[in-house]
């Protein structure tokens, strides 16, 4: 056979017929458009589409902003005065106009849970931002400028690192010139000085991460200074897990109070917090337990609560972690 002779895979006896569908019987194309015109959007607007579809994030949210509302406008949830305690209510349980009962010194339950949301929310934020602003600045310096001066800071970072955050606020809370003159500041200043270490590394670790990207590079050619660049485009494209962990942190640090609190190192018996109210129950847990429970169970829901929003921002922000 010569080897120009065509071959014909089928047969004069038998035919093969194809049915083709018709395109508006199939839904392919809807399926492959894409609106050329729309704009790409940021990795905070997607992250934000992403995040409203999580029921956690939903759940969390309104959880917090309920606390946020109660330590705002403590006077929405109750008329009562808080520090207006009676003896004769010593103990007693829930009454008109009093649902939760009565402390061993015969105050309201309910009306000083809700004013300690004020106390010990303060707390927890100032903390935040403070560790937030320490660690941050740190941490942005030593992992863009690296060399000896990260060498310095990152050695430095690893002594605070080194002191567990409760050992070390209890030793500095219990020094006489700190414990004379407690208060949500010196709460404040124990936690940041101790807490700062966390936020300074993960903020190296995402600086290095970013600084030689091509955006950054780019900056610089066109004649961006170092400074500049740095604050313009590598700390705003560092910032998702540095936030990741600052919500994380916001309830360690709520509870960390409560422990110091607990413990009488912490915020002075004039100030009402679930902390002291928690300390000031151990007196009568067998008598009525619930003077316990109520700021037991608010501390944990507000802690909860925060956990519960950083692993939301974390599956938004991190595309390897998002649940499929």
């Amino acid at each position: 056979m010569p080897e120009n002779t065509p071959i014909s895979s089928t047969s004069s006896n038998h035919r093969i017929e194809h049915f083709v569908a018709d395109i508006e019987q199939t839904p392919l194309q809807a399926t492959d458009s894409l609106n050329e015109q729309a704009a790409p959007l940021s990795l905070w607007a997607e992250a934000w589409k992403n995040l409203r579809r999580q029921p956690l994030f939903i759940i969390s949210a309104l959880l917090i902003l309920l606390t946020l509302t109660v330590a705002f406008f403590p006077g929405l949830f109750t008329q009562t005065v808080p520090t207006q305690c009676d003896l004769i209510n010593s103990n007693a349980g829930p009454d008109g106009g009093h649902p939760l009962g009565f402390t061993l010194q015969g105050c309201d339950v309910y009306a000083r849970l809700i004013h300690g949301t004020q106390a010990s929310l303060a707390v927890g934020v100032f903390s935040t931002l403070g560790v937030l602003i320490i660690g941050g600045t740190i941490g942005a310096i030593a992992g863009y400028y690296g060399g000896w001066l990260d060498a310095v800071l990152a050695r430095l970072a690893d002594i605070f690192f080194a002191l567990p955050l409760i050992l070390g606020a209890i030793v500095i809370n219990s020094l006489p010139a700190v414990r004379e003159h407690r208060s949500v500041w010196t709460v404040v200043a124990t936690l940041v000085v101790l807490g700062w270490p966390q936020i300074a590394r993960i903020t190296r670790g995402a600086v290095i991460e970013v600084r030689n990207a091509d955006f950054v590079v780019a900056a610089k050619s066109l004649g961006v200074s170092r400074v500049k660049a740095l604050i313009t485009h590598v700390i705003p494209n560092s910032l998702s897990p540095v936030i990741v962990i600052a919500t994380v942190s916001l309830g360690v640090f709520i509870v960390a109070e409560a422990t110091l609190s607990f413990l009488g190192i912490g915020l002075p018996g004039t100030v009402m917090s679930w902390g002291n109210d928690i300390a000031a129950a151990q007196t009568s847990l067998r008598n009525n337990p619930s003077t316990l429970l109520w700021p037991a169970v608010a501390l944990s829901i507000t802690v909860l609560s925060f956990i519960m929003l950083g692993d939301a921002v974390r599956d938004a922000l991190d595309p390897k972690a998002r649940k499929r």
